[in-house]
């Protein structure tokens, strides 16, 4: 009898590029839980019970960084991607929002115990050494030039990414 496949679950989330008044995007070093390898990511996560992508959003950046109350700004990308997770696959469907402040200092108090286990640290990137970091790797996996667009003009609609 052939072996079974877990099903593959449909998921939504929301993402938040957040820019700091010098164009720096915070991002968060995941390690991934199934593999030996760690990857630089936007704060945001999946939808929860009947909120809009804006409210998970919010709430996510809340939750992950400590900041509330700032305007969610325009969708300004898009991107589906199947990953692994603690046993689970997953197809992600992301919209990334773009949000602008002048600064702020990370309190990751209100991580929840699998954050504080996957999420090791959270750095201010700029472009520039987004495209440095050639030993790094970053979600999406093009978010140097994919940022460096953005820096240029907003998208009328949101651009998809990839993976």
């Amino acid at each position: 009898m052939p072996e079974r496949t877990a099903p593959i679950i449909d998921r939504h989330a929301a993402r938040v590029l957040l820019l700091d008044r010098h164009n720096r995007v915070l991002l968060f070093r995941c390690k991934d839980p199934d593999a030996d390898r760690a990857f630089w990511i936007t704060p945001g996560g999946g939808l929860e019970n009947d909120e809009t992508h804006e409210q998970a959003a919010a709430r996510e950046l809340q939750e992950e960084t400590g900041l509330a109350g700032v305007p969610i700004g325009p969708c300004v990308w898009t991107r589906s991607h199947t990953f692994p997770w603690l046993g689970k696959t997953y197809c992600q469907h992301e919209r990334f929002f773009l949000v602008r402040i002048g600064g702020h200092d990370v309190d990751v108090g209100a991580h929840t115990d699998e954050e504080r286990v996957a999420l090791t640290e959270h750095r201010w990137w700029s472009v520039e050494s987004i495209h440095q970091a050639t030993q790094e790797s970053f979600a999406p996996r093009q978010l140097g030039r994919r940022l460096g667009q953005l820096l240029t003009a907003t998208p009328a609609e949101p651009i998809d990414v990839g993976a």
